[in-house]
């Protein structure tokens, strides 16, 4: 009979980690510069920061949540997350990728405990089973208290993806809390839609969520190994944390940091070192990347309309209309979005929400700042 036994804990402390620097370009005209979408309440009453702290606090301390966002974003999430130390809330002063968005949280874990088990996760997704959620959380963080290694959890498939990278997952690697672990083979990049059906078809592959766990010791020593520049230019930066020197060696380290995700940089590596476990994580999850996002997690059943207030619709299905205080009626059309703000309107075909970014890009170039 297999041993069962909880692992021995020690008494690293255990941390939660938010990235929440993205723009949320595809949730234009709600989504803007200084409200992007995990700021807003794109699903349900609470903005979705809000929500994913909700989700998280039966397992993390408020005092152990830390958020990683950018310079205009990062006044408004301090007011969002009241019970979180203003400390705790790292301002990027460029984007560099999640490498270094981890890395900054990384290094001032490392100033404030020496070392801790960290959990990194996305600010603005969704998930419809949060209690399992938390249980296959609390599994990942024992398995990655081992020193080396790294875990990361892999959404079983449901459609043959191409906006997602995959993780092929191998044989059962270990099992915690009587759930099972597999052995990582390998990160692929978003395939094309053939081999994305292929992924689907064998079983063996995984959506990757962005959802990881490691000790901050295990995490700064890959970054050593796999990016060394990048390694000692944030030791350098880790040396004036809590000093006045900070905020002007944070400005001048910062953007000369390799811009690369963390999937590339460190997790395709370690993978191949045979580092990398994954935690098969069926709990609904759902990136919400874009309104038809929104729209498929809205709607009671294939073809419904659904509306953010009172609605009238003729011969009209699949249509998604946000324009809160106004009354929608819509005949005659199928599958389109209406998005409403007080100074812009989106409509589109639900198909081509991807596209929608592209109206931010444009907006950049014609300089039309009051859009943005």
């Amino acid at each position: 009979m297999k041993n069962r036994a909880k692992p021995k804990h020690d008494s690293l402390p255990v941390c939660a980690v938010l990235l929440a620097g993205g723009r949320g370009t595809r949730f234009w005209p709600r989504s803007r510069t200084r409200t992007p979408k995990q700021l807003l309440n794109i699903i349900g009453g609470e903005t979705m920061l809000r929500e994913t702290v909700s989700r998280l606090e039966p397992v993390f301390a408020l005092r152990d949540f830390w958020v990683v966002t950018n310079v205009e974003q990062a006044s408004a999430v301090r007011k969002q997350l009241p019970g979180v130390p203003a400390a705790h809330i790292l301002a990027e002063p460029v984007g560099r990728n999640t490498t270094a968005a981890i890395a900054l949280a990384a290094i001032h874990l490392l100033h404030e405990h020496k070392d801790a088990l960290m959990s990194v996760l996305p600010s603005d997704s969704y998930v419809a089973d949060p209690e399992q959620y938390r249980r296959l959380i609390r599994a990942a963080l024992d398995l990655a208290r081992v020193p080396g290694k790294l875990v990361v959890f892999g959404v079983p498939p449901t459609r043959p993806e191409t906006g997602y990278g995959y993780i092929q997952a191998g044989n059962v690697s270990a099992r915690v809390r009587a759930i099972r672990a597999l052995a990582v083979r390998r990160f692929t990049e978003k395939p094309a839609l053939p081999l994305a059906r292929r992924y689907l078809a064998s079983g063996k592959y995984f959506w990757n969520a962005g959802i990881f766990f490691w000790r901050v010791s295990t995490y700064l020593e890959c970054l050593r190994r796999f990016l060394p520049a990048t390694h000692s230019a944030l030791m350098r930066l880790a040396e004036t944390i809590g000093t006045r020197k900070y905020a002007a060696a944070l400005r001048r380290i910062y953007p000369r940091l390799e811009n690369i995700s963390v999937d590339y940089a460190i997790m395709e590596p370690a993978a191949r070192a045979a580092s990398v476990s994954v935690i098969p994580a069926k709990v609904g999850w759902s990136d919400i990347g874009s309104w038809s996002a929104v729209y498929d997690l809205l709607a009671s059943q294939r073809g419904a309309n659904v509306s953010a207030g009172p609605s009238f619709t003729l011969d009209a299905s699949g249509n998604f209309f946000w324009a809160p205080g106004k009354f929608a009626a819509a005949i005659g059309v199928q599958d389109l979005l209406l998005i409403e703000t007080e100074d812009a309107i989106l409509v589109c075909p639900r198909d081509r929400a991807q596209d929608v970014g592209r109206i931010v890009k444009y907006l950049e170039q014609q300089k039309l700042a009051r859009l943005l």
